[in-house]
């Protein structure tokens, strides 16, 4: 071969390597988890991040960006580029935020879009083993004995541990103190401790403790039991009618992103969704995995935007 047709075949490979360059490139996508490790979302976001990178042929980074009762990570989603490479995993939390700050740099609605639904979670109102109570009624009996005098710990402020707590306080005609702390896990240990004398932890955050004398199950919150936890009366059940708490969870991206991208993720998270694998994790974790449209999710962010409304006028927590 010729210098000529050297110097010919080195360019042609040098073309075809900048021509593939990108193609190579593995995309990146980050999924914002506005709670510190060990929360229900945090958690459920490590249990199919895998998965969805095979769908995509990406890399599925999970990052936790806490504070704020969720809106630190949250806003920082609603900031970043709408393509589709970061998204937050959301929950109860996102909307109930928007009507308890009364100042929040972004909206909850119109600054984001429904990716996809990934399924239900139910709370547990949960009390120190020491406690001197067996059943809800007792539990009741005895805060209201002491108003005020009684603290209760949550993953934040605006977080659902604290909304489903403040909830239940004011259908029970009860009063107690908050404490928040940075993620339900903390919330949990303070319990566990005895520092504290409640927490409304999802189902996942306490399932694991059953039989540990430390802490004691009163309730479930949800309209009926949990197959979870099948033992556990509900709360209306149990003497506080009219009660019920629990939480989508789900995927938001910025609402900017193109509505193709929007349906590409949607698409690859129902291949992931209906893994049995994935499955049998999520019902490990007492989630009731689902699945929706990026449409008829959207319609859900809006009537649970309604409904997260009523719960915080109710409850009168606010957060300047």
């Amino acid at each position: 071969m010729t210098s000529k047709q050297w110097r010919s075949l080195g360019l042609a490979l040098a073309l075809a390597l900048l021509a593939s360059g990108p193609a190579l490139a593995q995309r990146v996508i980050h999924i914002v988890v506005p709670f510190g490790p060990g929360a229900v979302q945090d958690t459920i976001a490590r249990t199919f991040s895998n998965e969805l990178g095979q769908q995509l042929n990406a890399t599925v980074l999970v990052e936790n960006r806490a504070g704020a009762g969720g809106t630190i990570g949250t806003a920082a989603v609603a900031k970043a580029a709408p393509d589709g490479n970061t998204l937050v995993l959301a929950a109860a939390s996102h909307t109930l935020a928007g009507h308890m700050y009364s100042k929040l740099p972004y909206d909850p609605i119109k600054d984001f879009v429904g990716v996809t639904y990934l399924g239900n979670i139910g709370y547990v109102i949960a009390v120190p083993g020491n406690l001197p109570v067996s059943n809800l009624a007792e539990y009741v009996k005895l805060i209201k004995s002491k108003p005020g005098q009684f603290n209760y710990a949550s993953a934040g402020n605006g977080s659902a541990t604290h909304l489903g707590m403040a909830s239940f306080l004011v259908k029970a005609g009860a009063q107690m103190q908050h404490i928040p702390m940075k993620s339900t896990g903390d919330a949990v240990n303070e319990t566990l401790a005895g520092r504290v004398q409640g927490v409304v932890p999802a189902v996942i955050g306490v399932v694991g403790f059953k039989q540990d004398p430390r802490i004691k199950l009163l309730a479930y919150t949800g309209a009926t039991r949990s197959r979870f936890l099948p033992e556990l009366p509900t709360v209306a059940e149990a003497g506080v009618p009219g009660y019920k708490f629990d939480s989508w969870i789900g995927l938001l991206a910025p609402a900017a992103t193109p509505r193709a991208e929007v349906e590409r993720l949607n698409a690859a998270m129902q291949k992931v969704m209906a893994d049995p694998a994935v499955q049998q994790r999520f019902a490990n974790l007492g989630v009731e995995p689902g699945a929706m449209s990026p449409g008829e999710f959207q319609k859900l962010l809006r009537a649970d935007w309604d409904a997260a409304g009523v719960i915080v006028r109710e409850s009168g927590a606010k957060v300047e």
